[in-house]
Formats: structure tokens, sequence, C-alpha cells
């Protein structure tokens, strides 16, 4: 872990137009109501599957083929009219859960060829989806590791206006319920959870809500803090204007070239359909800004073992955040590693960046799984 020469604030430099307006003060967060847990039905079928079984094409790789636990594909009162994701495919062909708002959430599942050791969880970053994290999952499942995800609400193959969401809280909401249908299933395997950006907010934000539940947390690059310098008093009345009379005005869109070093991964992401390009709205600022304000009050509950990533030149969640959550988490058993240089995706960085990234999480996840396994035999 390196070591700055400095205290951090309680905000930071995010370093992105995307983010003008942060750290709006935020009411606590809603108690949203769970109209019951829903349902999960899973066929092998995704986005690209779908196409690559219309053209006769083989399946794509990273779509797996067995069928996760607590997912059924019984017939359904919804293929009376059959709900469609946003590329036009019926969901009664895609692993999906359904949430509390009786919105649909596109899944994948990793499962491990031998008997699980353990469930990770992993939470996507703003504007992309969960199959950009096949590299990492097919790691973990090395390890014996039951991987699973989803497409957060208006993202990739979800239902959901693209980047909108009625409260930052609907996310958390929904990766417990996903979490909690996985542990219905593997109630003796520990549950570790994994954060990229805006993921790892949602991260943060989902594991103080249940301390204990978790085995361990990791962060890449996470969303944590807000720069004073770019939430002035006056843009913070702005955005707070903007959002009462227009809070579809599109701000600017995340700028590829803060994404990664590496050539090949920058335009993947710029070619990549599941991912949105467009702008981000300012209703979607706000509920940003107010993510950060509840980390504020979430970090110090924080006990359960942590490992950060970071890169040194990350434009989009500037590493002083991550340095204040150092800081401010209770852990006993926490660790930031600085990557010089890198920039925001380190899981897309430059090879020997990336590779470096992978050995790290699969060390520590090995180490925190036999500690857990111990603990369990006690």
């Amino acid at each position: 872990m390196r070591v700055r020469g400095w205290r951090p604030g309680i905000a930071s430099v995010l370093g992105s137009s995307l983010l003008l307006l942060l750290l709006l003060p935020s009411p606590p967060a809603p108690r949203l109501a769970a109209r019951g847990w829903g349902s999960c039905v899973y066929t092998r079928d995704g986005f690209a599957a779908g196409i690559a079984l219309r053209k006769g094409l083989p399946l794509p790789r990273f779509l797996p083929s067995p069928r996760p636990p607590n997912c059924h594909s019984s017939r359904m009162p919804e293929e009376s009219s059959p709900k469609r994701s946003p590329q036009n495919i019926p969901y009664k062909d895609l692993p999906h859960i359904i949430n509390a708002d009786g919105q649909y959430l596109f899944c994948r599942y990793w499962k491990p060829a031998a008997s699980p050791r353990a469930l990770v969880f992993i939470a996507h970053g703003a504007g992309e989806h969960c199959g950009r994290y096949d590299d990492l999952a097919q790691k973990l499942t090395g390890l014996n590791l039951f991987v699973f995800a989803h497409d957060h609400v208006g993202h990739g193959q979800s239902e959901g206006d693209r980047m909108v969401v009625s409260d930052f809280h609907v996310f958390i909401r929904d990766s417990l319920q996903h979490i909690d249908l996985m542990k219905k299933e593997h109630p003796k395997l520990p549950v570790l959870i994994l954060g990229h950006s805006m993921g790892g907010a949602i991260s943060i934000l989902t594991a103080s809500e249940r301390p204990s539940e978790f085995s361990g947390m990791l962060l890449i690059s996470p969303l944590v803090v807000a720069s004073p310098e770019v939430a002035t008093p006056i843009k913070v009345f702005a955005a707070k204007v903007l959002n009462f009379v227009l809070p579809n005005l599109s701000l600017g869109s995340i700028d590829p070239n803060a994404i990664s070093r590496n050539k090949k991964e920058m335009e993947s992401y710029t070619s990549d359909p599941l991912v949105y390009h467009g702008g981000m709205k300012v209703s979607f600022v706000i509920q940003l800004m107010n993510a950060i304000a509840r980390i504020e009050r979430a970090l110090p509950k924080l006990t359960l073992p942590i490992l950060v990533l970071h890169g040194s030149s990350d434009k989009l969640c500037d590493i002083r955040g991550s340095y204040l959550l150092m800081d401010t988490v209770q852990s006993q058993d926490k660790t930031l590693k600085v990557y010089e240089e890198a920039y925001h995706a380190l899981h897309k960085e430059l090879p020997e960046v990336s590779a470096s990234v992978f050995t790290e999480i699969l060390t520590w996840i090995g180490q925190k799984i036999s500690a857990a396994g111990e603990t369990s035999h006690t």
C-alpha cells in the first residue's frame, strides 16, 4: 500500500466533466417497499446469444450453460404477453430476476465445474453491463467460486430508461435481492461482493446495510467522494434547479479515453452496443450525489475485510476517495494497492496491469475464503 503525505478531506476531485455537480446534501436512504423478492428465470440466451442463434453462429463462451440455483424455466404468466429486453429479446429467453418494482433485470452466472466454495456478486459501473466482467469471472471460477451479476436498472439488457433510476437505493435493494436468492440455495457458503466505479458505491452501501453478512469486499476504482472545487455552491444550486425543471437534460458522456490506456479495450468499449454512450442526465447525477453523501455516513459502519485497487491517473473516480475510505472504515483487515499511471478500469488496463490486478484479486479472495472456511468449522 502506498502512503501519501497528506490526509484527504471529506471530498476530492472526481475529475470528469460528466460529474460536474456533486456532493449535494441528501436525506437518509428511504426504505423502499419490497413486494416480495420476485422470481428468476434462466436459459442460456443473452443478447449476444440471441443474435448468434438467429444467425446460426456458435454461442459466445461467456454465457454459461448450467442453470443457476433458484432459477427455473417453467411457464410463467409473463408469457401471455412476454416482456422484451431493450434489445427486443423476450425475457423468457434470458436469465433474469424481477425486482420489487416489477422490472426485469438481466443476469449472468458463472458456475464452477466443482462444488462452489463461495459466492461472489459483481456490481458493474455506470453506463456499462455485467458482461464486461467475463474475463474476471472466468478466472474466479477457477477458484471454484460461483460468480453472479446482473445489469442494473436502466443498463445493458435490463429494463428501464437508460441510466435513469428513481433512487440510488434501488441499486442496493436489487443487489440484496439477487444475493438473497443465491444465498437461499447456498446457505452455508460465504459471500463476497466486488464492485467497480459506481458499482463500488453500490457495494459499499450494500455491505453497510448488512455489515456482518459478507466475508469480504473488493473495490476497483470505487466512486467514494466528490470535488469541492467542482461542487461549488453555485453549481450545487444550479443542479437542484435543473433537476426540478429539466431532470432529463443530458450532461457530458463518459470519455472512453479515460477508461483505459489499452487501445484494444478502449475500442471494445466504444463499439459495445450494450454500453450506454449517451449523455448522463441531470437526474442521474443527482442520484450519484445522494449516493456519495450516503457513503460518507456508511463508511464508519464497515468492519469486513476490504481490498481496494486504484490507478493513480484515474480521471473518473479520483484516488483520494480510496484513501479516505481506508482512513474511515473500521476494518482491521484493509488493503489499498495503487497502480502508478493506470487509468480507471484496472481490469481492462494494459496487459501487465490487468494481469497484476487479476493475481491480486485471486490471491486475496483465496485467503479470505480459506479463513471463512476455517471459521465455519470452529
